[in-house]
Protein backbone atom coordinates (compact mmCIF):
# COMPACT_ATOMS: atom_id res chain seq x y z
CA UNK A 1 0.00 0.00 0.00
CA UNK A 2 2.94 2.41 0.40
CA UNK A 3 3.42 1.90 -3.39
CA UNK A 4 0.40 3.01 -4.08
CA UNK A 5 0.47 6.60 -1.47
CA UNK A 6 3.90 7.03 -3.04
CA UNK A 7 2.28 7.04 -6.27
CA UNK A 8 -0.86 9.21 -5.01
CA UNK A 9 1.78 11.71 -3.83
CA UNK A 10 3.24 12.18 -7.05
CA UNK A 11 -0.15 12.53 -8.87
CA UNK A 12 -1.63 14.72 -6.43
CA UNK A 13 0.90 17.48 -7.47
CA UNK A 14 -0.96 18.12 -11.16
CA UNK A 15 -4.75 18.18 -9.63
CA UNK A 16 -6.23 21.47 -9.32
CA UNK A 17 -5.04 23.59 -6.76
CA UNK A 18 -8.33 24.57 -5.99
CA UNK A 19 -9.08 20.88 -5.00
CA UNK A 20 -5.71 20.60 -3.08
CA UNK A 21 -6.77 24.39 -0.84
CA UNK A 22 -10.65 23.84 -0.58
CA UNK A 23 -10.36 20.15 0.75
CA UNK A 24 -6.68 20.82 2.78
CA UNK A 25 -8.70 23.55 4.71
CA UNK A 26 -12.11 22.17 5.30
CA UNK A 27 -9.89 19.43 6.26
CA UNK A 28 -8.19 21.36 8.59
CA UNK A 29 -10.78 23.29 10.17
CA UNK A 30 -13.28 20.69 10.59
CA UNK A 31 -10.65 18.71 12.33
CA UNK A 32 -9.50 21.31 14.67
CA UNK A 33 -12.92 21.81 15.51
CA UNK A 34 -13.49 18.04 16.47
CA UNK A 35 -10.17 18.19 18.28
CA UNK A 36 -11.11 21.00 20.70
CA UNK A 37 -14.60 20.88 21.20
CA UNK A 38 -16.24 18.76 19.07
CA UNK A 39 -17.62 16.90 22.99
CA UNK A 40 -19.70 19.86 23.22
CA UNK A 41 -22.30 19.34 20.11
CA UNK A 42 -22.74 15.88 20.61
CA UNK A 43 -26.11 15.96 18.82
CA UNK A 44 -25.56 17.54 15.49
CA UNK A 45 -22.07 15.82 15.53
CA UNK A 46 -23.89 12.14 15.66
CA UNK A 47 -25.90 13.60 13.12
CA UNK A 48 -22.77 14.50 10.59
CA UNK A 49 -20.91 11.73 12.26
CA UNK A 50 -23.80 9.09 11.00
CA UNK A 51 -24.23 10.32 7.62
CA UNK A 52 -20.63 10.94 7.13
CA UNK A 53 -20.01 6.79 8.17
CA UNK A 54 -23.03 5.95 6.07
CA UNK A 55 -21.68 7.60 2.85
CA UNK A 56 -18.79 6.24 3.19
CA UNK A 57 -19.85 2.66 4.24
CA UNK A 58 -22.30 3.12 1.01
CA UNK A 59 -19.55 4.68 -1.45
CA UNK A 60 -16.74 1.92 -0.84
CA UNK A 61 -18.91 -1.25 0.80
CA UNK A 62 -21.43 -1.47 -1.53
CA UNK A 63 -20.23 1.36 -4.54
CA UNK A 64 -23.12 2.88 -5.26
CA UNK A 65 -24.20 6.33 -4.86
CA UNK A 66 -27.83 6.92 -4.41
CA UNK A 67 -27.63 3.98 -2.10
CA UNK A 68 -24.70 5.58 -0.13
CA UNK A 69 -26.90 8.65 -0.09
CA UNK A 70 -29.83 7.12 1.17
CA UNK A 71 -27.72 4.89 3.87
CA UNK A 72 -26.09 8.67 4.56
CA UNK A 73 -29.58 9.60 5.63
CA UNK A 74 -30.96 6.82 7.49
CA UNK A 75 -27.47 6.56 9.51
CA UNK A 76 -27.38 9.98 10.45
CA UNK A 77 -31.52 9.66 11.94
CA UNK A 78 -30.14 6.32 13.44
CA UNK A 79 -27.19 8.45 15.20
CA UNK A 80 -29.08 10.94 16.38
CA UNK A 81 -32.12 8.49 18.09
CA UNK A 82 -29.23 5.96 19.49
CA UNK A 83 -26.80 8.87 20.33
CA UNK A 84 -25.06 6.58 23.03
CA UNK A 85 -24.93 3.77 20.92
CA UNK A 86 -23.84 4.61 18.12
CA UNK A 87 -20.61 6.48 19.55
CA UNK A 88 -19.90 3.62 21.66
CA UNK A 89 -20.14 1.57 18.01
CA UNK A 90 -18.26 4.47 16.36
CA UNK A 91 -15.24 4.84 19.05
CA UNK A 92 -15.04 0.51 18.68
CA UNK A 93 -14.77 0.56 14.87
CA UNK A 94 -12.42 3.72 14.86
CA UNK A 95 -10.01 1.40 17.62
CA UNK A 96 -11.01 -1.86 15.62
CA UNK A 97 -9.47 -0.12 12.16
CA UNK A 98 -6.43 1.25 13.28
CA UNK A 99 -5.47 -1.58 14.83
CA UNK A 100 -6.29 -3.48 11.71
CA UNK A 101 -4.01 -1.12 9.44
CA UNK A 102 -1.33 -0.97 11.63
CA UNK A 103 -0.99 -5.63 12.30
CA UNK A 104 -2.11 -6.16 8.22
CA UNK A 105 0.51 -3.47 7.05
CA UNK A 106 3.38 -6.10 6.76
CA UNK A 107 0.58 -7.96 4.64
CA UNK A 108 -0.42 -6.20 2.12
CA UNK A 109 0.20 -6.14 -1.69
CA UNK A 110 1.03 -3.65 -3.89
CA UNK A 111 -0.91 -3.64 -7.08
CA UNK A 112 -0.12 -1.06 -10.23
CA UNK A 113 -3.56 -1.78 -11.50
CA UNK A 114 -4.34 1.81 -9.66
CA UNK A 115 -0.97 3.58 -10.59
CA UNK A 116 -0.61 2.63 -14.07
CA UNK A 117 -4.21 3.84 -15.05
CA UNK A 118 -3.09 7.08 -13.50
CA UNK A 119 -0.33 7.40 -14.81
CA UNK A 120 -1.34 6.81 -18.36
CA UNK A 121 -3.72 9.34 -17.98
CA UNK A 122 -1.56 12.08 -16.11
CA UNK A 123 0.80 11.81 -19.40
CA UNK A 124 -2.04 12.62 -21.13
CA UNK A 125 -2.63 15.79 -19.82
CA UNK A 126 -1.03 19.10 -20.55
CA UNK A 127 -0.45 20.67 -16.45
CA UNK A 128 -2.97 20.02 -13.69
CA UNK A 129 -6.12 17.82 -13.52
CA UNK A 130 -9.57 19.00 -13.23
CA UNK A 131 -11.50 19.37 -10.46
CA UNK A 132 -14.11 16.70 -11.19
CA UNK A 133 -10.83 14.78 -12.28
CA UNK A 134 -8.85 15.25 -9.17
CA UNK A 135 -11.92 13.73 -7.34
CA UNK A 136 -12.19 10.91 -9.16
CA UNK A 137 -8.44 10.25 -9.11
CA UNK A 138 -9.12 10.53 -5.11
CA UNK A 139 -11.57 8.03 -4.77
CA UNK A 140 -9.58 5.28 -7.08
CA UNK A 141 -7.04 5.56 -4.68
CA UNK A 142 -9.16 5.01 -1.89
CA UNK A 143 -10.74 2.08 -3.03
CA UNK A 144 -7.96 0.64 -3.74
CA UNK A 145 -6.48 1.22 -0.40
CA UNK A 146 -9.46 -0.61 0.83
CA UNK A 147 -9.34 -3.39 -1.05
CA UNK A 148 -5.80 -4.08 -0.61
CA UNK A 149 -6.69 -3.56 3.32
CA UNK A 150 -9.85 -6.02 2.83
CA UNK A 151 -7.19 -8.16 1.12
CA UNK A 152 -4.61 -7.71 3.42
CA UNK A 153 -6.58 -9.05 6.39
CA UNK A 154 -7.67 -12.56 5.40
CA UNK A 155 -3.98 -13.22 4.66
CA UNK A 156 -3.35 -12.11 8.60
CA UNK A 157 -2.09 -14.55 11.11
CA UNK A 158 -5.16 -15.96 13.10
CA UNK A 159 -3.68 -14.62 16.12
CA UNK A 160 -4.12 -11.15 15.62
CA UNK A 161 -7.79 -11.35 15.17
CA UNK A 162 -7.69 -11.30 18.89
CA UNK A 163 -5.92 -7.90 19.50
CA UNK A 164 -8.14 -6.62 17.11
CA UNK A 165 -11.09 -7.61 19.22
CA UNK A 166 -9.49 -6.03 22.65
CA UNK A 167 -8.86 -2.70 20.62
CA UNK A 168 -12.69 -2.69 20.04
CA UNK A 169 -13.91 -3.77 22.92
CA UNK A 170 -11.37 -1.08 25.05
CA UNK A 171 -13.55 1.76 24.40
CA UNK A 172 -17.06 0.42 25.05
CA UNK A 173 -16.17 -0.61 28.32
CA UNK A 174 -14.46 2.57 29.03
CA UNK A 175 -17.47 4.61 27.87
CA UNK A 176 -19.79 2.51 29.74
CA UNK A 177 -17.79 3.45 32.61
CA UNK A 178 -16.94 6.87 31.69
CA UNK A 179 -20.32 8.64 30.23
CA UNK A 180 -18.07 11.25 27.92
CA UNK A 181 -14.99 8.83 27.53
CA UNK A 182 -15.97 7.47 24.10
CA UNK A 183 -17.60 10.86 22.01
CA UNK A 184 -14.36 12.57 23.69
CA UNK A 185 -12.17 9.50 21.87
CA UNK A 186 -13.85 9.80 18.62
CA UNK A 187 -13.71 13.69 18.54
CA UNK A 188 -9.98 13.48 19.53
CA UNK A 189 -9.29 10.58 16.73
CA UNK A 190 -11.54 11.90 13.53
CA UNK A 191 -10.30 15.24 14.58
CA UNK A 192 -6.52 14.33 14.06
CA UNK A 193 -7.21 12.14 11.30
CA UNK A 194 -8.42 15.37 9.58
CA UNK A 195 -5.55 17.54 10.57
CA UNK A 196 -2.96 15.25 8.83
CA UNK A 197 -4.89 14.41 6.10
CA UNK A 198 -5.57 18.84 5.94
CA UNK A 199 -1.87 19.32 6.36
CA UNK A 200 -0.60 16.12 4.04
CA UNK A 201 -3.16 17.99 1.19
CA UNK A 202 -1.71 21.51 1.78
CA UNK A 203 1.60 20.59 1.79
CA UNK A 204 1.01 18.70 -1.59
CA UNK A 205 -0.18 21.92 -3.05
CA UNK A 206 2.97 23.57 -2.19
CA UNK A 207 5.09 21.05 -3.96
CA UNK A 208 6.24 18.88 -0.85
CA UNK A 209 6.71 15.33 -0.10
CA UNK A 210 4.43 14.63 3.18
CA UNK A 211 4.08 11.12 2.65
CA UNK A 212 7.54 10.31 2.07
CA UNK A 213 8.92 12.15 5.22
CA UNK A 214 5.93 10.32 7.14
CA UNK A 215 6.83 6.80 5.80
CA UNK A 216 10.51 7.64 6.66
CA UNK A 217 10.01 9.32 10.45
CA UNK A 218 6.47 6.83 10.34
CA UNK A 219 7.79 6.13 14.85
CA UNK A 220 8.04 9.63 15.15
CA UNK A 221 4.80 10.43 13.51
CA UNK A 222 2.82 7.75 15.28
CA UNK A 223 3.92 8.76 18.47
CA UNK A 224 2.49 12.44 17.71
CA UNK A 225 -0.43 10.89 16.20
CA UNK A 226 -0.90 8.99 19.91
CA UNK A 227 -0.10 11.83 21.34
CA UNK A 228 -2.68 14.17 19.78
CA UNK A 229 -5.53 11.67 20.32
CA UNK A 230 -4.92 11.67 24.04
CA UNK A 231 -4.85 14.89 24.64
CA UNK A 232 -7.54 15.91 22.49
CA UNK A 233 -9.33 13.85 24.32
CA UNK A 234 -8.96 14.82 28.37
CA UNK A 235 -8.91 18.36 27.22
CA UNK A 236 -12.38 17.85 25.80
CA UNK A 237 -12.94 15.65 29.33
CA UNK A 238 -12.34 18.40 31.25
CA UNK A 239 -13.27 21.70 29.26
CA UNK A 240 -16.39 20.69 28.03
CA UNK A 241 -18.44 20.46 30.36
CA UNK A 242 -21.43 18.47 30.47
CA UNK A 243 -24.81 20.68 31.23
CA UNK A 244 -26.45 19.83 34.48
CA UNK A 245 -29.82 20.31 34.76
CA UNK A 246 -31.13 23.65 36.18
CA UNK A 247 -34.07 22.53 38.49
CA UNK A 248 -37.92 23.37 37.37
CA UNK A 249 -40.08 25.89 39.59
CA UNK A 250 -42.38 22.84 40.23
CA UNK A 251 -39.48 21.02 41.15
CA UNK A 252 -38.17 23.38 43.52
CA UNK A 253 -41.11 24.34 45.57
CA UNK A 254 -41.46 20.49 45.85
CA UNK A 255 -38.22 20.64 46.93
CA UNK A 256 -39.34 23.32 49.70
CA UNK A 257 -42.15 21.86 50.53
CA UNK A 258 -40.50 18.08 51.70
CA UNK A 259 -37.81 20.20 53.83
CA UNK A 260 -38.87 20.30 57.53
CA UNK A 261 -40.33 23.66 58.47
CA UNK A 262 -37.90 25.86 60.95
CA UNK A 263 -39.58 28.20 63.16
CA UNK A 264 -37.52 30.04 64.71
CA UNK A 265 -37.23 30.19 68.99
CA UNK A 266 -38.66 33.80 69.97
CA UNK A 267 -39.58 34.68 73.58
CA UNK A 268 -43.27 33.63 72.71
CA UNK A 269 -42.04 29.99 72.13
CA UNK A 270 -39.46 30.19 74.85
Amino acid sequence: MLEILLNFEQIAKLFDPKFLIGLGLAAVLAGLFLWIGGLGFRKILAAILGMVSGGICGLFIIGHNIIAVALAAITAVIAVIFEKVFILILAAALAAVSGLVILAGPHIENSGVAISLNQDKVSEQSSTISFGESLKTVKMYAVDCVGKIKQASLNMPVHNWPIIVVLAVIPILAGLYIDRLAPAFCCAALGTILLFAGMILLLLYKGSTPITRIHKGSSFYLVVFTAMIVFGTFEQLLLCKSQKRKPTRKNQANKDQQEPDKTAKTWRTT
